[in-house]
């Protein structure tokens, strides 16, 4: 059976335009609110896929870079009057920006390391980042935290904006992350996942690939960080620079599926949703931890490579097993070799076995 062309586009403007179209439904605001913190989980997840699914180095660090976001949109307008409540959005670019050049100049370093040394390299970065954050009390308020400008927003559709604009944002992390997979780059990346040294002995620019989508990945993040900053209206260090914001990106990446397109995406919209939805129906106690924890375990154990390649490796075993049990001629290897629809949106890379 014949893909349709341009498939994954189109998968890909539906799911946009149906994430779009939800606020019009006049969900409640608990409803909304739950959607807002998913699509920043979303965008995030997908942010630390670009870097840390394709090139398989552990990043731990990367909510000192949401940190960063958060205070820089927060020291700025601590000094600029917020009039249409749309200037924060406008300034996000740069923030991204600001956050992929100090993430240029921390990964020059960093990214000189690998594997475990990497990951403690970068979980180093957070704690320091969270200590100044803590004691540069002139600049940051410390643990009192720091006031941003509320959003002058109507009551009835406040979290509206932050919607769309979020969709905005994972639409286009997701344009980024496609185009990649289908790069020069793509495949840069997918050789320094499989074997680095060879890699590098191939002509592949190993350092430049790395430190461009850390950048990329970390300044996206700080994006998030500085949207979720100004929904709180208020940062403390302790709850901007929060272990538990990489925890999330990494658990709903692996879910998911990481190096993939959708893997990050599917991830984020069952470990978040399935998080917001049992705090708020089992409120202080914390007991949705557990029930958050049990409904990764579940789907871990059930498919270990996570969602969206064992999804692939079903469909692929099917449609061989199909073309086997055919009547006719043995197939062609052209036939028996055609990739599934859903690996042209996923797999990019395949770590070594």
């Amino acid at each position: 059976m014949r893909s349709i062309p341009y498939a994954g586009q189109i998968r890909g403007v539906v799911f946009v335009a149906a994430l779009a179209s939800l606020p019009s439904f006049n969900l409640a605001h608990w409803s909304i609110n739950i959607a807002v913190f998913t699509l920043m989980f979303a965008v995030m997840s997908s942010a630390w896929n670009l870097f840390g699914g394709f090139t398989g180095y552990p990043s731990l660090g990367h909510a000192a870079f949401f940190g960063i976001g958060a205070y820089t949109l927060g020291l700025w307008f601590e000094h600029h009057a917020v009039t249409t409540g749309y200037e924060p959005f406008l300034m996000l670019p740069l923030v991204g920006l600001f956050a992929g050049l100090i993430g240029v100049v921390l990964g020059a370093i960093a990214l000189r390391t690998r594997a475990d040394v990497f990951a403690i390299v970068t979980i180093t970065l957070l704690f320091v980042v969270q200590t100044l954050a803590f004691n540069l009390r002139g600049l940051t308020h410390g643990a009192q935290g720091l006031a941003l400008p509320i959003p002058p927003f109507a009551a009835a559709t406040f979290e509206r904006p932050f919607y769309y604009v979020l969709v905005a944002l994972l639409a286009a992390t997701m344009a980024i992350t496609y185009l990649t997979m289908r790069s020069k780059l793509g495949l840069s990346l997918a050789a320094v996942r499989a074997d680095e040294d060879k890699a590098r002995g191939v002509g592949v620019r190993t350092l430049g690939v790395k430190l461009l989508t850390f950048s990329v990945s970390v300044g996206i993040t700080a994006m998030v960080g500085g949207i979720w900053a100004y929904y709180e209206s208020f940062i403390y260090p302790q709850f901007a620079i929060d272990p538990l914001i990489t925890i999330g990106m990494v658990l709903m990446t692996f879910l998911g599926g990481r190096g993939t397109l959708w893997g990050p995406v599917i991830g984020a919209l069952i470990l978040e949703t399935a998080q917001q939805t049992l705090a708020y129906e089992l409120g202080g106690s914390e007991y949705y931890l557990i029930a958050y924890a049990l409904v990764f375990l579940l789907v871990m154990l059930l498919m270990p490579q996570g969602i969206v390649p064992s999804i692939q490796s079903v469909v692929r075993r099917r449609r061989r097993r199909a073309v086997v049990d055919a009547p006719g001629p043995p197939p062609s290897a052209s036939s028996s070799d055609r990739t599934d629809v859903l690996t042209r949106d996923a797999v990019v890379v395949e770590g070594p076995r």
